[in-house]
């Protein structure tokens, strides 16, 4: 196919992600590829992805299900329901199309969060990325990514509440956060380290979004965890990856965290 063709056929869908598929044929989303390298680094920096299973939640167009393949993961599995059906965003047909262009061997299949199981088999790397937030009864669905997590969960939200070192997180009725009425909550760091530790987790080093960073107007608006199950993970850590993160079972690092703003 043409540049021009296929650029014609990447523009007549609606992106979320911006990815580069030739020199001259890319699609364009509000989230930028600048952004999308800066998160990616952010995610998978400290590991070795290399021959790693790894299970996308919420893929929509698959930007972090192909850095994986990218970064060396094995088995690659991108899931979504609501983005993929959306009549406006048709994401399942952007990722197939971007997965032809690319010729990453990635795996999909229609499952939406509250669907997760056994029924899937354990993955050594989840992506939870942007998907917390949107759900109105999230707190279940982490206790279902323990299930299908074998090493490590990689979960990025929207937060709030971050004036008190109590557990908590901010509701938003109808579309009150940025006009978005599938936004619903905004959890604490704090709150959001003993989830995960509730839900099977035990180690949860944490940073800021690269850039919804603490150097902003909004410190700490949007959080990285990783969430590490018992099993071991000396293939899949970096030496010394962790050195600028928080471990979040130090009740200090947790208070470093609260902000007035």
């Amino acid at each position: 196919m043409k540049d021009s063709d296929l650029q014609a056929v990447v523009d007549s869908y609606t992106w979320f992600h911006s990815m580069q598929f030739r020199p001259n044929v890319a699609s364009s989303g509000p989230k930028s590829q600048a952004v999308l390298v800066d998160e990616a680094e952010a995610f998978f920096g400290p590991l070795a992805l290399h021959g790693h299973s790894v299970l996308d939640v919420g893929a929509w167009n698959g930007f972090f299900s192909f850095e994986s393949k990218r970064r060396g993961a094995g088995r690659v599995l991108a899931t979504d329901s609501y983005t993929w059906n959306h009549p406006l965003y048709r994401g399942r047909g952007a990722l197939e199309l971007a997965r032809s262009a690319l010729g990453l061997d990635v795996e999909t299949r229609e499952v939406a969060p509250h669907e997760l199981g056994k029924h899937l088999g354990l993955f050594d790397v989840t992506l939870f990325l942007g998907v917390f937030y949107h759900l109105i009864n999230p707190i279940p669905v982490l206790f279902s990514l323990r299930e299908v997590t074998h090493r490590l969960l990689i979960l990025e939200t929207h937060q709030d509440a971050l004036n008190t070192i109590h557990p908590m997180m901010a509701f938003y009725p109808g579309a009150t956060l940025n006009g978005d009425g599938t936004n619903w909550w905004g959890p604490n760091p704090t709150l959001m380290y003993h989830l995960l530790t509730e839900a099977g987790f035990e180690r949860v080093p944490y940073r800021d979004h690269p850039i919804c960073s603490a150097t902003s107007l909004y410190p700490h608006r949007r959080g990285v965890y990783h969430a590490f199950t018992s099993a071991d993970t000396s293939r899949l850590e970096k030496p010394g990856g962790y050195g600028n993160w928080l471990d979040l079972s130090i009740e200090a690092n947790r208070s470093s965290l609260v902000t007035q703003v």
